[in-house]
């Protein structure tokens, strides 16, 4: 018995979607799935023979369109998970901090990271930690939309360091080509947080984030809080 696992890249939002499945049992789940790539995640499941479980979403996203529907439509027996401050209709499941969920022989385990979004969470599976946009690699997300709060965000990330310096990162975007980080690494180097930064200097930093929004936040936003439903979100 191993773990399978698939870290799947979009290159027009540079988010990541991550496929992870049990190889003796077949079950699977996939986190942060997006529209574009939906035909490229149903192929890979099918030919590896997977049993998709669980559709997970790090939070609402504001940068491009889950296929949390269409997948559910594909894997008739799939739930679609969200942490549970999102106020969305279309999750079957909405986690709470602590809670875990099960695939073959492997856990995933809930971490409530708000900040970015007050529905942000973060997922653990073994040596692995999957943060959405709670923390990237070197930076973290910005908490300037959907009810963010820098000073959550510090708290939330001082949460993710308590795991191990060996836990791998695995954010829900790279603008840099850069795939896998460390607990470890990210304590030294992160340029927001790393190096011992102190929560008022980390406040005052992300507030002096200028970013643009998301070219696609007026159409991502409303059709992701119904998880990508065409039938809702053409409408």
């Amino acid at each position: 018995m191993s773990l399978i696992f698939h870290p799947l890249f979009e290159k027009n939002s540079s988010t990541y979607t991550y496929l992870l499945a049990d190889s003796h049992t077949k079950e699977a789940i996939i986190i942060d799935a997006v529209d574009e790539t939906q035909q490229r995640d149903i192929g890979l499941i099918e030919e590896l023979g997977l049993d998709l479980k669980y559709i997970i979403e790090t939070h609402v996203h504001a940068d491009h369109i889950t296929s949390s529907c269409p997948l559910k439509q594909k894997f008739k027996n799939a739930k679609i998970v969200l942490g549970a401050e999102n106020s969305v209709a279309c999750a079957d499941i909405l986690i709470k901090d602590g809670e875990s969920l099960q695939f073959g022989a492997y856990a995933v385990n809930t971490m409530a990271t708000p900040g970015h979004t007050n529905g942000c969470v973060s997922f653990v599976c073994e040596d692995k930690v999957f943060t959405g946009d709670s923390l990237l690699i070197r930076s973290c997300g910005r908490c300037d939309f959907q009810g963010g709060s820098a000073e959550k965000l510090f708290d939330s990330i001082q949460k993710i360091f308590t795991l191990t310096d060996k836990v791998l990162v695995y954010p829900a975007h790279d603008y840099g080509g850069r795939t896998v980080s460390s607990i470890g690494e990210e304590k030294q180097f992160n340029e927001m947080i790393g190096g011992g930064v102190d929560k008022e200097e980390f406040v005052r930093r992300v507030n002096a984030m200028v970013l643009s929004l998301p070219k696609k936040i007026h159409v991502a936003v409303p059709a992701n809080q119904v998880c990508g439903s065409k039938i809702l979100s053409d409408g």
